[in-house]
């Protein structure tokens, strides 16, 4: 285990951090999984204008869920999602980062 590896186990262990959420691979059963949940506005340039909106990213890790998939769904904190665009991976290929939309 990498010293990054161990850190994210940290960090994803931390419940003022991470939190539980349970992912529904589509077509498959649901599994209990740790994300660290990510719900900043962005801000998008379109010529001139500032387009102001709010996302719903999660990071996940790949020991979990290895291949997240578009149109994959999440539940967290009673809310459902799906999985929106590709998922992005890190630099060290440990962490998923996914946009989200509400279900």
């Amino acid at each position: 285990m990498t010293a990054v590896s161990a850190a994210l186990d940290a960090l994803f262990a931390d419940a003022n951090i991470a939190r539980d959420a349970v992912y529904i691979a589509e077509g498959g059963s649901p599994r209990l999984v740790r994300v660290v949940a990510r719900r900043a506005d962005d801000v998008a340039s379109f010529g001139e204008a500032r387009l102001w909106s709010e996302t719903a990213r999660i990071d996940l890790r790949v020991a979990e869920v290895p291949e997240p998939r578009p149109g994959d769904r999440i539940e967290l904190d009673g809310e459902a999602f799906l999985v929106q665009g590709e998922p992005v991976r890190d630099r060290e290929r440990l962490v998923w980062t996914v946009d989200l939309r509400p279900a």
